[in-house]
């Protein structure tokens, strides 16, 4: 079993920049592909972005490319989502998603792709 736990949301100014962090618990991480999706008030889950078991590859939705960078540290078990020029619709509540992955240049951009999740860190960017 996988657990996954967010940190690192909050309250920021438009432009502003905001680091996500998200920890797996056991001994797989670097087995998994991992992803990060968002989910605002009233939306469906949307794919933010995501990187694959060794972060070879990586992907992002258009709307966050050059402003948003996926990272992973498969010593920390961690995988990193740095935010910048944050805007308003950015705003929602961030999820991390893992998945075991045989291929190592693999990523996953659907949310039914996925076997776990964390709970989320909320995002909130005031305009």
């Amino acid at each position: 079993q996988v657990q996954l736990v967010e940190s690192g949301g909050g309250l920021v100014q438009a432009g502003g920049s905001l680091r996500l962090s998200c920890t797996s618990s056991g001994r797989t991480f670097s087995s998994n592909a991992m992803g990060w999706f968002r989910q605002a008030p009233g939306k469906e889950r949307e794919f933010v972005s995501a990187i694959s078991r060794i972060g070879f590859s990586t992907a992002y939705r258009d709307s966050v490319k050059g402003r948003f960078t996926i990272s992973r540290d498969n010593v920390k078990n961690t995988v990193y989502l740095q935010m910048s020029s944050l805007k308003a619709e950015d705003t929602a509540l961030y999820l991390c998603a893992a998945r075991p992955s045989a291929g190592w240049d693999s990523y996953y951009s659907l949310s039914n792709e996925y076997d776990y999740w964390g709970q989320g860190t909320q995002v909130t960017v005031s305009s």
